[in-house]
């Protein structure tokens, strides 16, 4: 069984996440969605809160490909998650230059970690290159319309927040 592991700290969970989410189903059977407990970034939603957002979002996809597709919060390295879930791949989202200059460094020291587990890159769809979750945030504080970059219900949830 080919595992994957897409780590991030979803907060909330974007339609770049998702598109991520769809794409990377598509390369392993089971697709584990690692949700970073990052206590340095502090999350608008918790860690309940962020987990439930993302199995809300991925119970279609799981239907609709196949996939099994399951949230796992982690607060340990990167590559003790990939190992804890069994994953023999982690799936990164690239949306520009600067990802990748980030991205490579922390390849080359999961791969020192652990050889066997490869990380594979998916660029983000030309139309979603712009969507971060900290811009996301910021434009709800805003009072902007932000339901282009995430769905009904993540938008609810942040309109609820935000008050």
């Amino acid at each position: 069984m080919r595992v994957g592991l897409y780590p991030g700290t979803f907060d909330p969970i974007t339609i770049g996440h998702i598109d991520i989410i769809r794409r990377a189903a598509a390369l392993v059977d089971k697709l584990v969605i690692g949700v970073a407990i990052n206590r340095d970034k502090g999350p608008l939603f918790s860690m309940e809160e962020r987990v439930a957002m993302i199995e809300a979002e991925c119970a279609e996809l799981t239907e609709q490909t196949g996939t099994e597709i399951i949230a796992h919060p982690f607060e340990n390295l990167l590559i003790d998650c990939a190992r804890d879930v069994g994953a023999q791949i982690i799936v990164r989202g690239l949306r520009a230059v600067a990802d990748f200059e980030y991205e490579f460094q922390m390849v080359g020291m999961n791969r020192a970690l652990d050889d066997s587990i490869e990380t594979v890159f998916l660029m983000a769809e030309a139309r979603h290159q712009a969507i971060a979750s900290k811009l996301v945030k910021e434009i709800a504080r805003l009072n902007g319309d932000v339901s282009k970059f995430v769905t009904p219900r993540v938008n609810a949830a942040l309109r609820e927040r935000l008050g």
